[in-house]
């Protein structure tokens, strides 16, 4: 079972990815690389989520984080569509 301090150590690091990943998604020079930064968004608040589920014991959030990575991914699929659309 995870811990409460590694709790408090995993929260901190995937917090540090996320804003990271904002700078990204906010400079991104092109819209694919706003899209790839917004899914790594996506995915990292999946596992603050997915750990805190762990960490409290609340199994019902993993049934939320696994909506939500299906969102996500119906989401990319949409977009690859788009540009794949838009090219020809």
């Amino acid at each position: 079972m995870l811990q409460i301090i590694d709790f408090t150590v995993i929260l901190p690091v995937l917090m540090l990815a996320i804003l990271l990943t904002l700078i990204r998604l906010i400079k991104g020079p092109t819209l694919s690389d706003r899209v790839v930064a917004l899914d790594l968004m996506t995915t990292l608040g999946i596992g603050v989520i997915a750990a805190y589920a762990i960490a409290y014991n609340e199994p019902i959030f993993l049934d939320v984080a696994l909506i939500v990575a299906l969102v996500s991914f119906l989401g990319t699929i949409a977009f690859a569509y788009y540009v794949e659309k838009g090219t020809k």
